[in-house]
């Protein structure tokens, strides 16, 4: 990757995307929290991307390079911090819980971002004691390397609910089944199965803040029945696919 772009964060932001609008690669001489008050974000490193609903934000260390992109109309709030302030630890994007009052605390720091400067201080102070992991895996979706993998996980990006096995993956990107196999779980630490899995989950969480019904989703991810993936969506982000749709209306009229 050719040498990228830096954006400087100088203070609080808020900025409204468009529907599939997308903000190119950069990166930031500074820690970011990014919080998706409406919308979907999908942002994306080159090892690999991370979905963050509005019940959810991410943590982007500074000299990171990512890219993001918005699934229906989207809000993005963000928050900036010095270099050394990294109260987890974190050395590569991370989502994170969003409590109410996290939430409240991002959206009274970006609603006005002219606030006094001890008193910025003092509420980001507040955020950073709030800040919590989610569970890693049902937000992000690992990248592989090699080069063979990275064109069998660039077929199913563009059709996610294919039910192509990876025997007619491999032939059709020159590896056979059982190297293939090997190196899913070596280079993204799942099976075949379980990454395709995870990325229908994503696809289908882009599907729904775009407007689709949950039956469409279900068809479009490659699910036998829309109450098979009301379960798997259930297992992986602990509501239902109608709850979430709400919830997304909910963040949005708020």
């Amino acid at each position: 990757m050719n040498r990228l772009p830096r954006r400087p964060l100088s203070g609080p932001t808020m900025e409204h995307l468009r529907h599939r609008e997308r903000i190119d690669w950069h990166d930031h001489a500074e820690q970011q929290l990014l919080y998706p008050s409406s919308g979907l974000l999908i942002v994306s490193t080159t090892h690999g991307s991370w979905v963050v609903p509005p019940q959810r934000a991410v943590w982007l260390p500074a000299a990171v390079a990512h890219a993001h992109q918005a699934y229906g109309a989207t809000q993005v709030r963000t928050v900036a911090f010095p270099v050394d302030v990294n109260p987890l630890g974190l050395t590569q994007p991370t989502v994170l819980s969003v409590s109410r009052l996290l939430r409240e605390l991002i959206i009274a720091i970006t609603d006005d971002p002219a606030r006094r400067r001890e008193e910025q201080h003092d509420l980001k102070r507040v955020a950073l004691h709030q800040l919590k992991p989610a569970p890693a895996l049902q937000f992000h979706l690992p990248q592989p390397g090699d080069e063979r993998l990275r064109d069998v996980t660039a077929i199913l990006a563009e059709d996610p609910g294919s039910d192509r096995t990876l025997g007619e993956l491999g032939r059709a990107v020159g590896a056979g089944e059982r190297t293939l196999s090997r190196l899913f779980r070596a280079e993204t630490g799942m099976t075949f199965p379980q990454w395709r899995a995870q990325l229908r989950l994503h696809h289908s969480l882009t599907l729904l803040a775009s407007g689709l019904s949950v039956t469409a989703t279900a068809v479009a991810c490659g699910y036998s029945t829309p109450s098979a993936f009301t379960a798997a969506f259930h297992a992986t982000f602990g509501t239902t696919p109608g709850t979430y749709r709400k919830d997304l209306a909910h963040a949005r009229a708020a």
